[in-house]
């Protein structure tokens, strides 16, 4: 029956103490990963509003993409019948 005193006191007094401290430490970094998660979620917001006009953007792209592609072919074309 003492021995299961002394064990009890020891759980108290050494093993409890050990895992509240472990417990703080991972509440602390659940704490830091929220935040960090909050900032993510805050920059993601500002970026969506930023990527309104890429749509249009690819649209010009496209076009021009298209033209200096004809532009290429008969440039290349030529350089063929020269050469050729």
């Amino acid at each position: 029956m003492v021995l299961w005193w002394i064990g009890n006191v020891i759980l108290l007094v050494v093993v409890l103490p050990v895992v509240i401290f472990l417990l703080n430490r991972v509440l602390a970094a659940l704490e830091r990963i929220r935040h960090a998660t909050d900032d993510i979620l805050g920059g993601g917001v500002a970026l969506v509003g930023e990527l309104t006009p890429v749509p249009d953007a690819l649209a010009t792209t496209d076009t021009t993409v298209k033209e200096i592609s004809v532009g290429a072919v008969r440039y290349a074309g030529s350089v063929a019948k020269l050469l050729g």
